[in-house]
C-alpha cells in the first residue's frame, strides 16, 4: 500500500471542500399570508387516487354513451353531462366515446370516405377549452373492465 503524505491529505481536504455546497442558513423574514397557510389542493388527484384508477379499483358514479350522437351533439350533451354530475356531487364520471370502426387492411385510403374515431378524437379537445377545464380535475384512459382505449376517466373538481 502507498503511504499519503501529510501535504496530500491537505490538499485532498481542500478540494474536497471547495467541491462541497457551503451551508447557509436561511434569513430570517416574517412568513406573509401566502406562507403562513398550505395551498389547498384545487381538485387534482393525490397519488393513491391515481394508482386505484389505474387498476380500475374505483366505479364511475356516472356514465354517458357518446354512441351514436354527432360530434355537435356530442359536445353538448358531455358539457351538459359534466356539469349535472358535478352539481350533484359526484367526482368520477365514464365517459365512452368508442374506438371508432377500423377500416379494412386493403381499403382504398378515400378522403369522402368518413372518418373513424371522430368522437374519440375531439373529446380530448374538447376536455382542454376553458368552459370543461373549469370542472375537471383530472382525465385518464379507462381501465379495461370499464372500457379501455374507447372510455375516459373524468375526475371533476370539488363544489365550493
Amino acid at each position: 500500500m502507498r503511504r499519503v503524505s501529510e501535504e496530500e491529505r491537505k490538499l485532498f481536504k481542500a478540494v474536497i471542500e471547495q467541491a462541497r455546497p457551503v451551508k447557509k442558513s436561511a434569513p430570517k423574514i416574517a412568513p406573509t399570508l401566502a406562507a403562513a397557510k398550505p395551498a389547498k389542493n384545487l381538485g387534482g388527484l393525490d397519488g393513491g387516487t391515481q394508482a386505484r384508477l389505474r387498476r380500475g379499483a374505483l366505479e364511475p358514479q356516472a356514465r354517458l354513451d357518446l354512441h351514436g350522437y354527432t360530434e355537435e351533439a356530442a359536445h353538448g350533451a358531455l358539457l351538459s353531462f359534466l356539469r349535472k354530475s358535478r352539481r350533484r356531487g359526484d367526482r368520477l364520471v365514464l365517459v365512452v366515446t368508442g374506438k371508432g370502426a377500423k377500416l379494412a387492411p386493403d381499403a382504398p385510403f378515400d378522403l369522402s370516405a368518413p372518418r373513424r374515431g371522430v368522437l374519440k378524437a375531439a373529446v380530448p379537445r374538447w376536455l382542454n377549452e376553458s368552459v370543461f377545464a373549469a370542472l375537471i380535475a383530472n382525465v385518464s384512459p379507462a381501465h379495461r373492465s370499464h372500457g379501455g382505449a374507447g372510455a375516459l376517466y373524468i375526475y371533476l373538481r370539488k363544489n365550493r
